[in-house]
């Protein structure tokens, strides 16, 4: 059985706290950009950083596709996400406090990551988003789709005055 790809990504009005996350799930290899804009999500997510955005918008993603005994490739341009599973023994053996010994803001994200990633087979894959389009691979002018429809949803935004965050 062929691998998911799956590309997550989100953008948010630091301001309002108010974030729009974006994904796409390639159904089959070999489609046209324009065929797969038609199969992006968008999802609002409110009283949201950046940081909790990028993790609520991959589990949203996860939990939305039907991922059936396949390996799932994600692509993110998070690097919090991407240096989660090697942070996992340290934050469960601190019971996800800081230092300080505080809770971290995100544990309860973090946790529900560890959970569902626990049931996969999955490998998480950087992306540097934001490239000039001459500089951009394959990959990179297909996450430019879901980058683009969480900063249109958030454009889009009564709410948001002012500048928009990103990712």
């Amino acid at each position: 059985m062929q691998d998911l790809i799956l590309f997550s990504d989100g953008s948010v009005h630091a301001q309002s706290k108010i974030g729009y996350g974006a994904h796409l799930a390639v159904p089959e290899p070999g489609l046209s950009l324009e065929e797969l804009i038609s199969h992006v999500r968008v999802k609002r997510f409110t009283q949201t950083s950046s940081t909790k955005l990028e993790l609520q918008t991959l589990l949203w993603a996860l939990s939305d596709i039907q991922v059936s005994g396949r390996k799932v490739i994600i692509y993110t341009d998070s690097q919090n996400i991407i240096d989660l599973p090697g942070r996992r023994e340290q934050l469960e053996r601190k019971a996800y406090h800081s230092s300080k010994n505080r809770l971290l803001n995100n544990h309860e994200l973090y946790q529900d990551f560890y959970r569902l990633t626990d049931l996969l087979d999955y490998e998480l894959v950087k992306v540097h988003g934001h490239l000039a389009s001459k500089q951009k691979e394959d990959i990179d002018r297909i996450f430019t789709l879901v980058d683009r429809a969480s900063r249109q949803a958030l454009r889009a935004e009564p709410s948001v005055i002012g500048p928009l965050g990103s990712d």
